[in-house]
């Protein structure tokens, strides 16, 4: 596969990943929804179905749909990224762009979706919930360990997959994210895929959701990417009146904590794989 199909499936598999994760956070959060309030389970089974989704979608590239998975590959010493695609600069540029792309557009079509419901909701800490993640506790070094040990938890099962024989990899990887985001996805809502959060979190900088109402980052603590009132390391953004705030301040932990995770995974599979 050249760098342009590589690119176009991650980017496909990845879009429709995004645009039915944060089309479920959305239906979970926004008050005039009919899903409004379906909680914390609904948003966890509505992400894994959006991986089996997206994986499918991307099956020509193996489904990697997360930049952190891709390096957890590449550090695992492996010679291809999946059968054909040999693993060179060129490859994993082509798998992380696409995966960027991709997270990006989702996130757009989702808010397309539920634009009207965007326009009715006052609550402008919910539509950044909807759309990017954040902590429960606001504490920066605690926020990373998690996203590292639950990405960690994610990529060496994940590599482990490759080594049965029973052709449930697809729905193993969901009910894997299922599964992670019902037991580690309290504190930090499980990003643990940093083009997942980074690009919800740029359409949300770039799309018209802000009503010119005070801005504050999420802090509901039943949603994905919650927050709260108290603040340790980091005091975060405060409120901007007529300014819209995606937190950048901690958008590096979503980031930063899922690729050292994968990594450490991949390293790690070198050992016992």
């Amino acid at each position: 596969m050249n760098f342009g199909s590589i690119f176009l499936s991650e980017a496909l598999g990845t879009a429709m990943l995004v645009l039915l994760g944060v089309g479920v956070v959305a239906n979970v959060l926004l008050t005039k929804s009919k899903g409004f309030n379906g909680g914390w389970l609904l948003i966890n089974f509505g992400w894994g179905l959006g991986v089996l989704a997206g994986v499918y979608v991307a099956y020509k590239t193996g489904g990697h749909l997360n930049p952190a998975y891709t390096i957890g590959v590449l550090f695992s010493g492996a010679d291809e990224y999946t059968p054909g695609v040999a693993i060179t600069v060129a490859t994993t540029l082509a798998y992380i762009l696409g995966q960027l792309v991709g997270a990006f557009v989702g996130a757009n079509l989702a808010y397309v979706a539920y634009k009207r419901h965007f326009d009715e909701e006052t609550d402008e800490e919910k539509k950044l919930g909807v759309f990017a993640t954040g902590p429960a506790i606001r504490g920066l070094p605690w926020n990373f360990a998690t996203e590292v040990i639950a990405t960690f938890a994610l990529v060496i099962v994940l590599l482990s997959i490759g080594h049965t024989a029973t052709g449930l990899g697809p729905l193993a990887a969901a009910l894997l994210v299922v599964g992670i985001g019902a037991s580690l996805g309290g504190p930090t809502g499980y990003a643990i895929n940093p083009a997942r959060d980074l690009g919800p979190r740029l359409a949300h900088a770039l799309l018209p959701v802000n009503k010119g109402a005070a801005v504050r980052p999420a802090r509901t603590p039943a949603t994905v990417g919650a927050g709260s009132a108290e603040q340790l390391a980091d005091p975060g953004p405060t409120d901007q009146p007529g300014r819209k705030n995606s937190d950048w301040g901690y958008a590096w932990v979503p980031i930063a904590g899922p690729l050292l995770g994968g990594a450490l995974a991949g390293l790690a599979a070198q050992v016992l794989f």
